[in-house]
């Protein structure tokens, strides 16, 4: 691939993709397929996903699709730049940190209403025109901060990672409780019987402070997580701006 072309699933998520010239007019559409592959998803979760299923769900045959998608693992990628939607702008008026803290809820907004975003594997930076809006709503947020653009991005990723990185756990954990809460229940007695306080001191310590004696909602807790890790986050990026300033 010439070095100023631009990958397939990156011209395909923005349209530019050249449509086949030969042949009848296609019955469906790039949007047609992502729809439906996304409704799949938030049906049956994301492993149900195929280009089968996805032509069955249309009326069409699976080489229909291929007239517009070149495999799955770009159907993929075109579905979690679509899920997303754009980014609500930001609020006038508001400082980064408020700023970053809206931009966060966000995305946890939007892929709660997907759960199965947070399974698709990420394989490069945003490209498409929704996630690159969101990269850009996070950027803007720092405008005024003083922080050269290469600390900006540094920051930017780093808050990414940490909100996807919560997503994903906080949803593996509220399946995990869905499914065998007894577990979680007796999580602070399973510790008292197997962290020796010689060997795990400092386990020993949260457990004799009864820091696991109560197993709340899951989902409170999660959020509560999320909450608090973000504003360890966020006051690390206080620190960088103060230092740069």
């Amino acid at each position: 691939m010439d070095n100023n072309e631009l990958p397939a699933d990156v011209a395909a998520m923005w349209r530019l993709r050249e449509a086949p010239r030969r042949g009848p007019k296609p019955s469906l559409t790039l949007d047609d397929i992502v729809r439906a592959a996304i409704e799949i998803a938030d049906a049956e979760d994301l492993g149900a996903v195929s280009m089968a299923k996805v032509a069955e769900r249309l009326g069409n045959s699976t080489m229909a699709l291929y007239r517009h998608v070149k495999n799955k693992d770009e159907l993929l990628v075109m579905m979690s730049d679509a899920a997303l939607e754009r980014p609500e702008p930001l609020p006038a008026g508001i400082d980064w940190r408020a700023g970053l803290t809206f931009w966060a809820d966000g995305v946890l907004t939007a892929i709660r209403r997907h759960q199965w975003y947070a399974k698709v594997p990420i394989s490069g930076p945003p490209a498409g025109p929704n996630n690159l809006a969101w990269f850009d709503t996070a950027l803007t947020a720092l405008q005024d901060t003083g922080l050269p653009e290469e600390m900006k991005i540094g920051v930017v990723m780093g808050l990414i990672t940490y909100v996807q990185g919560e997503i994903r756990l906080g949803f593996d954990l509220a399946a995990g409780y869905a499914e065998n809460p007894v577990r979680f229940q007796q999580f602070a007695s399973t510790l008292r019987r197997v962290a020796d306080p010689r060997v795990y001191p400092a386990v020993a310590r949260l457990v004799d402070a009864g820091v696991f004696d109560v197993v709340g909602d899951i989902e409170e807790d999660n959020e509560a997580d999320f909450a608090f890790g973000l504003g360890l986050y966020l006051d690390g990026v206080a620190a960088l701006i103060d230092r740069v300033g």
